[in-house]
């Protein structure tokens, strides 16, 4: 069962999740690597599939990686640097100060922010760091663009749940108890066919909650256009989605 006062919008889209969600850029996790007071332990609040505690592995020598989906858990890849847990933001199970740098990609909105801060204060070394980033829309072109704006702000407007609204703002409304510092540019890129994009709106909890509650798969909606937009299915096109990172200090 998971944790009471969770929500869960994506266990039921695990396996699509883990196949059809981008993956962030290896210099980010290089950047947070080298802002981190020491390399011994990262903490991947929030880890879905594990996309980020697979790469953090690389710069730390033992990642905690958490989440409290256990469906999310089950679709993440074996690394001998990288613990799995089923737990809450707020209840990490670590001891005090033992961690470096604490990362939450894409998940900060779904927490108790309060409660999560106070884990953050309790788990971080000092001058340990807290990283949160968020990606909203993807952009490709101005055809196919504006088509998944209208998908996303028109047509599937009520099926999002009210934090969504925290990605569309770039984190800048979100509570974050720390000074926002400046940071790097970074965003995230991929080659994808045209199955790749359907694929990866799949798995928009705002779709998941629209078949589940019309019987009806909202693609059908975009089906025709975005095909129609994208030209030759087997093509393949430029994919990229601008991060929006808030880095703290404890």
């Amino acid at each position: 069962m998971p944790p009471m006062n969770f929500k869960d919008h994506f266990s039921a889209s695990a396996d699509a999740y883990a196949r059809h969600r981008p993956h962030y850029p290896h210099d980010l996790f290089a950047y947070l690597a080298d802002i981190a007071p020491g390399h011994a332990r990262a903490w991947d609040c929030g880890t879905g599939n594990g996309q980020a505690a697979s790469v953090l592995a690389e710069f730390f020598h033992d990642v905690l990686a958490s989440d409290a989906s256990a469906s999310q858990i089950s679709q993440a890849a074996p690394h001998p640097r990288v613990h799995y847990r089923v737990a809450t933001a707020q209840d990490s199970g670590l001891a005090p100060q033992c961690v470096d740098l604490v990362t939450v990609a894409q998940a900060l909105h779904w927490f108790d922010l309060a409660a999560f801060y106070a884990e953050v204060r309790r788990v971080l070394v000092a001058g340990g760091v807290l990283a949160a980033w968020c990606y909203g829309l993807f952009r490709t072109n101005p055809a196919i663009d504006a088509i998944i704006d209208a998908y996303n702000r028109e047509f599937l407007a009520t099926y999002w749940p009210a934090e969504r609204r925290y990605i569309d703002e770039a984190y800048t409304s979100i509570d974050f108890p720390y000074r926002r510092e400046a940071t790097p540019i970074f965003q995230m890129t991929a080659t994808w066919r045209l199955d790749d994009v359907l694929g990866y709106l799949q798995t928009w909890s705002a779709a998941t909650r629209y078949a589940k509650a019309t019987g009806q798969d909202p693609l059908d909606h975009i089906r025709p256009a975005i095909a129609d937009a994208w030209g030759d299915a087997s093509s393949v096109r430029q994919i990229v989605w601008p991060i929006h990172l808030l880095i703290g200090r404890n």
